[in-house]
């Protein structure tokens, strides 16, 4: 495949870190859905890690092979993910996904929406420092979600609250831009060892 023969619409998987339960990140996750959709120019591709077997160990470096989920992030070119912020970071579920994984994410964008007490930001700060060992680059923009429990309706449906839209049209046009950018070197270099 060319860089030409590359359809226009993108592949964008969005990665749900929390695995608990209850969790907030069941109606963040349901908003984030409505509103991606609602975009025209990607396919989107819901990655819940609440319903994704990765255990804690048989871990090889580099990676691990029988991941359930290998194919659906090598097939993105670009990700979102959904973190909570725990204990000042984000979770041990989400890193472990990201350590299963090395390939996969090599030359794609990564976009965050971070949400908890402060919005997720110092999660969202540790995850810019990860990726780039795998050779996936962050983009600046963000969507930083603080109190999201208080923007609850009646129904436990997130109301964004003034901006957050905003921002998120900010961090999905950034990551547009990088994901096309980034597509072409990926032909070169499919593997990641230029």
């Amino acid at each position: 495949m060319t860089e030409n023969t590359f359809p226009d619409r993108l592949r964008i998987a969005v990665v749900i870190g929390s695995v608990r339960t209850p969790r907030l990140a069941d109606p963040l996750a349901a908003w984030l859905e409505r509103e991606l959709t609602a975009l025209g120019w990607l396919d989107l591709d819901m990655i819940d890690l609440a319903a994704v077997s990765l255990p804690m160990h048989a871990m090889l470096p580099g990676g691990a092979a029988a991941s359930p989920i290998a194919g659906r992030l090598a097939a993105a070119d670009g990700f979102v993910l959904l973190t909570p912020e725990y204990n000042h970071s984000y979770p041990a579920a989400l890193k472990n996904a990201i350590d299963w994984h090395l390939t996969e994410w090599a030359y794609k964008p990564v976009a965050f929406v971070g949400y908890g007490g402060s919005g997720g930001i110092r999660a969202v700060e540790h995850l810019r420092t990860v990726f780039p060992e795998l050779r996936a680059t962050t983009v600046r923009e963000s969507v930083l979600l603080p109190m999201a429990w208080e923007h609850l309706d009646a129904d436990g449906r997130f109301v964004p609250p003034p901006g957050t839209e905003g921002a998120l049209r900010a961090t999905m046009n950034e990551l547009r831009v990088w994901a096309r950018t980034l597509r072409s070197h990926r032909l070169a270099d499919p593997v990641g060892r230029a």
